[in-house]
């Protein structure tokens, strides 16, 4: 009975494995639409006459939410605002969040290797920051099972031209 029980907790978590590596599924958060546009309306509020420090984390929050848009033209924007305000931040803390918040976005946008050398440089900075480590094992997942794909598409591609080849030849005899 423990054995069995033992046996399908062990299937469970292959099938479930399986199924997020066919389904792309990943750890990181999305954000709707309706949450983008308040923070749009914040940073709009914030730029009437507030302190600095509201209007940073307005803009900081907003820049969250667009690279974890499901809309890539929000995820566009996003970088290139945290591409922006990355070279004026003085803060260590700050730039982290930023390279980070920048890492998110480009694995968002597939860009796989441009995140992980944000993510390598988050972690130069905090080594143990769980955060940082968990978007560095979810790129090399992403990019092992790229691989893996386009390895079985390229067999694919081989097999039917082998196939149509030994078609022809057949054809002739």
């Amino acid at each position: 009975m423990i054995l069995e029980r033992k046996m399908e907790a062990k299937i469970g978590k292959l099938l479930d494995s399986v199924g997020s590596f066919f389904s792309g599924a990943d750890e990181i958060p999305w954000c709707d639409a309706d949450i983008v546009a308040g923070c749009e309306r914040e940073v709009a509020e914030a730029g009437k006459g507030s302190s600095e420090e509201l209007k940073s984390d307005c803009i900081m929050r907003l820049s969250w939410a667009l690279v974890h848009s499901r809309r890539p033209e929000d995820v566009q924007r996003g970088i290139a605002m945290l591409e922006t305000s990355l070279d004026g931040t003085a803060s260590p803390l700050q730039k982290r969040e930023n390279m980070y918040l920048l890492a998110v976005g480009y694995y968002r946008s597939g860009d796989y290797s441009r995140s992980r050398q944000l993510v390598e440089r988050c972690l130069e900075i905090a080594p143990e920051w769980r955060q940082a480590r968990s978007l560095e094992k979810t790129i090399a997942d992403r990019i092992k099972k790229d691989g893996v794909i386009g390895i079985g598409i390229a067999a694919t591609v081989v097999g039917v031209v082998a196939g149509g080849i030994a078609a022809a030849l057949a054809r002739k005899n």
